[in-house]
Order: structure tokens, then C-alpha cells, then sequence
């Protein structure tokens, strides 16, 4: 049944209502900066990675892998994991990598002074410079690479702080918060399948970083990961869609980038740290959890 509310008229200045939050109030705060003092650990490897295995989390594991999976030695890594849910991203050290309190961050440690990138598609363009890799270096590829790229950036906080937001976070149902975006997020998605529709990947023939910005979110949307959605938004008309999904999906480096900082699932899918390509063998939650009758 769909609510009736009343006509919210804003006051002339807003004030925080520390309970208004739904399903994150906890985490949520109109301040940046700190809470608590915790000290930024930092492993053996050329890069420190600080996330969780969310959409945006993803992206950077699944980037790490490929590149180590091509013999990349630097693009050895140790992955930290930040429990969002619980404020690790607010701590003093976390708040050093990035100020802005958002997973993922990255401080590369091949550098004369560690050089700090955050922001999920910067370390993808980062990474991809560095290495010479996951991105064309022939103008038009290039720029239609970044365009797909900045693309995501753009997109998704339609899709996760709007729509994933109003239908499953959210303490009540607004049913104009969600046909807005469930309209803006279809939208998106035929964007995509028109595009999909005419090449193999995002931005051509070549699998990029592109790939590895979109795949994340709205591959998981098509396939029911996230938001319980796929219905509701009648995924299953975006073909081109689930066929990219699907074929990305079946990535050796993909499947275990998405192992990599998660926490929820089959256990044998978690891999809470990553400090050693041999982790995904013998440190999965199925092996190291504790047995129970």
C-alpha cells in the first residue's frame, strides 16, 4: 500500500535529526573530519588499499587483480578492510587517505613519498597510467574510455543514493523518490544496452577500465546483487546488458576481485584482508571462521 504524507514545507535553516537516517543514521553526519584516533596500517607491498567490497570497492580490487594477473609486479597489494558500517571510515588514519570518509583509498608506496588517491574512478585512471594498461592509448579509444568512465561517476549516485536509497534503505517508502529514480535508473540502463548493442565492451572492442567502473554496479543490478530490485525494474529486457555482465563475470581476476574486503555472502566468497595472492586459498571465512556444532 502506498503511504500518504502531508506537504513538508522546509524550515528556513535545516537542523540535523541525528534519527532521520534510515538504515545508516548511524554512520550518516553533515561534518567531515575524524571521530576517533586509529593509525592507518600499511603492509609489505607496493600498494595499500583501504575498502570494502561494495560497487565502488570492487572496481579497485578487480583493477588490482587484472594487473597482477599481466605479471605486474607494483600492482602487488594489501587490502585493509574499512567496516563502513561500523565508522572505520572516520577514523584519524582513514580520514589521512582520504579526507572526504569514503571507501576506496589507495596510497602507493613505490613512490618517493606515498602518493594518496582516492576517489574510485581516479585510482582506476591512476592505476591504468601507471601500468599502461586497461587504457588505449590511441586518442579517439582514449577519450571514449574516460567518457564511459566519467560516465559511472556520474550515474550511479542515481542509482545508489537515490534509488537504492529511497526502494531499500529508507525508513518509509516515498513513492515519488522512487518512481524518479527507478525512471532515471532505467533510463541508464537502455543507455548502456544501446550501447552494448554495437560492441563487445563499454568503450569498444578492448576491455578498459570502463568495464571495471560500470561492472561493479550495474552488473550487479541486473543480477539481482543488490537492492533485491531486478524484478521492479524488469532487468531482464537489457539483453546486451546481461550479456556484458555475464562475460565479464567469468574473469578469473574479476571473480576473485570480488572477493576481496567483502563480508557478506557465502563464506567461501569473503576474503576480509588480502596481504598475499595465496589468501584466496587458504584465508576465505569458510577456512578461517570458527567451526560451530
Amino acid at each position: 500500500m502506498t503511504q500518504t504524507f502531508s506537504e513538508y514545507t522546509p524550515a528556513d535553516v535545516w537542523e540535523w535529526n541525528s534519527e532521520n537516517g534510515g538504515q545508516f543514521a548511524n554512520i550518516n553526519r553533515p561534518i567531515a573530519g575524524a571521530t576517533h584516533d586509529k593509525e592507518r596500517p600499511v603492509g609489505k607491498h607496493p600498494m595499500q588499499l583501504y575498502s570494502l567490497a561494495t560497487p565502488n570497492g570492487v572496481k579497485v580490487t578487480v583493477m588490482l587483480e587484472e594487473l597482477f594477473a599481466l605479471g605486474h609486479q607494483g600492482a602487488e597489494y594489501d587490502a585493509w578492510l574499512v567496516n563502513i558500517s561500523d565508522g572505520n571510515q572516520f577514523s584519524s588514519g582513514f580520514v589521512e587517505a582520504n579526507p572526504n570518509s569514503k571507501i576506496p583509498a589507495l596510497f602507493d608506496h613505490s613512490t618517493p613519498t606515498p602518493t594518496r588517491v582516492f576517489e574510485s574512478g581516479s585510482i582506476l585512471l591512476y592505476l591504468a597510467e601507471k601500468f599502461g594498461a586497461f587504457l588505449p592509448t590511441e586518442h579517439h579509444a582514449r577519450t571514449e574510455t574516460i567518457n564511459w568512465l566519467m560516465w559511472q561517476m556520474g550515474s550511479a549516485p542515481y542509482l545508489g543514493g537515490g534509488f537504492g536509497h529511497f526502494y531499500a534503505y529508507a525508513p518509509f517508502k516515498i513513492e515519488y523518490a522512487i518512481d524518479r529514480f527507478a525512471m532515471e535508473v532505467k533510463r541508464q540502463l537502455d543507455v548502456l544496452d544501446r550501447n552494448l548493442a554495437e560492441r563487445e565492451y563499454m568503450a569498444g572492442d578492448a576491455y578498459t577500465i570502463a568495464d571495471m567502473a560500470i561492472w561493479p554496479w550495474y552488473g550487479a543490478l541486473v543480477k539481482g546483487l543488490i537492492y533485491d530490485a531486478g524484478a521492479f525494474l524488469s532487468v531482464h529486457e537489457y539483453k546486451n546488458v546481461m550479456r556484458w555482465t555475464d562475460q565479464i563475470a567469468e574473469r578469473p581476476a574479476v571473480k576473485r576481485g570480488r572477493m576481496v574486503n567483502r563480508v557478506m555472502g557465502d563464506p567461501a566468497s569473503q576474503l576480509h584482508e588480502r596481504h598475499d595472492a595465496s589468501d584466496f586459498d587458504t584465508k576465505t571465512q569458510d577456512k578461517i571462521a570458527p567451526k560451530t556444532d
